[in-house]
Parts: C-alpha cells; structure tokens; sequence
C-alpha cells in the first residue's frame, strides 16, 4: 500500500469541477443547453475541469442545432482555459469522448483507451500541468468507466497499473469523472494500491449523489486525489445545474 503523499511545494488553493456534460444537450436531449453549460463553470471560476461525454463533432446535431458547436471542449474553455481532449467513442455521424479545462498550462497529454468491448468505448484522459513554483508538473486524469461492474474493476486495475507505471509517487495526483460506480467498489481499490481518497467521501463518510441530477440516487461521480489536502467538496444539485446535464456537477477546493 501507497501511503498518502505530502508534497513540499508551495502553497495554493485549487478550484476542481467533474461533470459529465450529457453532450451539451439537455437531460432530454430536448435543447441544446451548451452556452449554459459555458456560463455555469465560469461561475464557478475553476482551476481545473473534468468533463465527461464531450462531443467532438456531430454531423446531425450541427444540422439540428444553430449555435451548435463542434469541439465543445474549445467551446467550453473559451479564451480563458487551456484545453485537451481525448476521443473515445466514434461513429459515422461523430465522436464524443473525456476533456479537461484548465487554468494552468497543459504541457503534455496522452489519450489512453479503456475499451473493452464495442458497446462501450471508454477511456483515460492523462494530462501534465505546469504550475509556477511547483517543482514537477500536476498530473490531471479524466476517465468515464463502463456501466457493468465487472468491466470497470478491469478498468480500474489498468489505470492503477497506468499510474504506478507513469506516475512518480510523489508527484501530485487528481483522477476525476464518472465512474459509473453505484456499488461503491473502487475507492478501497485506489486507496489500497495508489494511496488515492476521494473528496467527497473523505469530508462526508460516502461518495456524492450525482445521479439523476434531479433525484440524485447514485455515485456515479469521483474526485480522487494524491498530495492534497481536501478543503470542501460539494454536489450541486440546484439551479441552473438541474436543467444542464442529467449529472450534477462535484465541486472540490484542494490545499497543495
């Protein structure tokens, strides 16, 4: 077991959003709630967001939709945010996939794929951050994992693997997204291995309630980190968030 890690680096506060984005569209896919979304986060004034379902392109959906927007990652970070994308799933009309937001430059990134089957092409999205005064770079992963519990507990062994592999042990650590985990199985698995908490258990005694944004039954979204201290975490589950997406968004403060 990997204890948890306290890097010597100076201090700071950052602001970390997960949400899965339903492909811009609303929980109906009735309206196209993109620009919404846009608003949103910006409100939230995030160092780092981890998106999930990102349309990369639709042929149909730009033909349905006046203001739609391909590559909604660019979209979303506007002129503020630097901005990666990793697609996952493609098909004749287009391909969605994971993206991350960023205040802080991204100086490398690396798409890795997690399919393990045709029904549902998944993976990890692993980028490199360089924050000023921090004397190795944040590592930032963004994954959505498979609906059935016996693919994602393969999935999760690969990115442990992936981040043993790649990762120094002492360099800073946010895996975040949706983890389709209602059972609740992985955070002892990243906690065992990787020495990982997630934010929201760790300040709550379980993982938030994200899904359906409207009812919020299920896990499904996680922040985990390594080298951080877990300032707040939070689900949000109001307004405007419930016309958004059918996820609610986490919002999580992190001390490094």
């Amino acid at each position: 077991m990997q204890g948890d890690v306290k890097l010597i680096v100076p201090e700071r506060r950052l602001i970390v959003a997960s949400y899965n984005i339903h492909k811009g569209l609303s929980p109906l896919n009735r309206r196209l709630v993109l620009h919404d979304v846009r608003q949103a986060l910006s409100q939230l004034s995030p160092d780092m967001v981890f998106l999930q379902e990102v349309q990369g392109a639709h042929q149909q959906h730009s033909k349905r939709f006046a203001t739609w927007q391909d590559a909604q990652h660019e979209y979303l970070a506007g002129d503020v945010l630097h901005s990666a994308y990793g697609k996952n799933a493609h098909y004749h009309l287009g391909h969605h996939g994971n993206a991350l937001l960023s205040r802080y430059p991204i100086v490398h990134w690396e798409n890795y794929d997690l399919t393990l089957h045709r029904f549902e092409q998944r993976g990890v999205l692993h980028c490199q951050l360089d924050i000023a005064g921090w004397d190795q770079p944040l590592h930032a992963l963004c994954v959505h994992l498979n609906l059935r519990a016996g693919d994602r507990r393969k999935q999760i062994q690969i990115l442990v693997d992936h981040i043993q592999r790649l990762i120094p042990a002492n360099a800073p650590l946010v895996l975040a997204g949706d983890f389709n985990d209602w059972r609740a199985e992985l955070s002892h698995i990243l906690h065992t291995q990787l020495g990982m908490r997630e934010a929201f258990e760790q300040l709550h005694g379980a993982p938030a309630r994200s899904f359906p944004v409207r009812m919020p039954l299920l896990t499904l979204d996680r922040v985990y980190v390594r080298g951080f201290e877990i300032v707040s975490a939070e689900v949000l589950t109001g307004a405007p968030w419930r016309h958004l997406s059918d996820h609610a968004p986490l919002f999580t403060v992190l001390q490094g």
